[in-house]
């Protein structure tokens, strides 16, 4: 395992701030996001006038966003079923089955498609295996779910070696 594994392509505060414009600049045609932290707060499944404002956008783009999570159906499906958003569950990052889903159930070129995601260990590391671009976003919120603290406290010593090597993470408002 090498620390670049964790690397992200691109780091930015919030998926909200992903703009079709900037997508496009970089060749990027597809969205690939997580769903717990990253679209929603874990412990708010409605999400907010933001993300549907968020989607709208690029709808109104034409660039397709796919959630891919490793939550179980049900609560994947609860979760987008309002936004009109299709999905993969049990994805089973870190390893690249969600991903691959996607990509196969679509037809994207891997090329043209990005993983967005609030984890390292997870969502960064499946993109480098599935060989697609990665933005690590913010948590939406501090807190985590019981199975994402494990994650979190071995994300945070991955953290220190990436900044070790290649200087501080920040967070920009876009990409």
């Amino acid at each position: 395992m090498s620390i670049d594994d964790y690397l992200p392509t691109f780091v930015v505060e919030a998926v909200y701030d992903l703009k079709p414009e900037m997508l496009r600049e970089h060749g990027i045609r597809a969205v690939l996001v997580d769903l717990d932290n990253t679209l929603i707060a874990w412990n708010n499944p409605d999400g907010t006038p933001e993300l549907r404002e968020w989607l709208d956008d690029m709808t109104e783009a034409d660039i397709p966003v796919v959630v891919v999570s490793n939550n179980k159906y049900s609560r994947v499906e609860r979760a987008v079923e309002p936004f009109g958003v299709d999905f993969v569950s049990r994805a089973m990052k870190p390893f690249t089955r969600g991903i691959d889903m996607a990509i196969e159930r679509y037809g994207f070129d891997r090329d043209e498609v990005v993983m967005v995601g609030d984890q390292l260990m997870t969502d960064i590391r499946a993109s480098h295996r599935a060989g697609i671009k990665s933005i690590l976003v913010k948590p939406l919120v501090k807190s985590d779910a019981w199975n994402t603290k494990f994650n979190r406290w071995r994300e945070r010593r991955v953290l220190k070696k990436i900044e070790a090597k290649y200087g501080k993470i920040t967070y920009k408002k876009g990409i």
